[in-house]
């Protein structure tokens, strides 16, 4: 379920049952709902299982000028994949090592499976004639978490994700 702010700002997307439990207790309300889905139903109620709920209440969401680096995020960024080898990546590399003054950044740290961590170990591409083929970057997009976490968006989602989504 993706949940808007009372100002039709994407927020996050939330598991069934928090969902439920926020428009039962008058939170949220439903903003689209599946008309082919599902319907809960309890002792007193049925409810269609919505795809876009909307806060009642506003939530100030703090402003982050630059996304922090934390090993998730750069998971997500580079899709769980070795820049190297495109095999499953299960560590982090610094492009220019740390031990030769490589900064911990956006822009020098990659995701890397561990033979290709292991094999670069403390040297540049260039001394092992390696290259990166997309310089590593901050992500950008003001939902690029939201999206990145997910393996399927709904269709519903479209119009409150805007342009970054397409």
């Amino acid at each position: 379920m993706l949940l808007l702010n009372a100002t039709f700002e994407p927020l996050t997307a939330l598991p069934l049952r928090r969902a439920i439990v926020l428009v039962v207790c008058g939170k949220a309300e439903v903003v689209h709902g599946d008309a082919a889905g599902e319907v809960l139903h309890s002792a007193s109620e049925s409810l269609a299982v919505p795809s876009v709920i909307r806060l009642s209440t506003f939530v100030r969401v703090p402003y982050r000028g630059r996304v922090p680096l934390t090993r998730s995020a750069l998971m997500l960024r580079d899709a769980h994949r070795c820049v190297y080898c495109g095999a499953r990546a299960e560590t982090i590399d610094h492009v220019v090592p740390r031990s030769k003054g490589g900064p911990h950044s956006w822009e020098n740290c990659v995701a890397c499976c561990r033979k290709c961590n292991h094999r670069k170990a403390d040297r540049t591409l260039s001394e092992l004639g390696w290259q990166l083929p997309v310089a590593p970057r901050a992500p950008r997009g003001r939902h690029w978490r939201l999206l990145a976490g997910l393996s399927e968006t709904d269709p519903l989602w479209l119009p409150y994700l805007g342009d970054s989504a397409a």
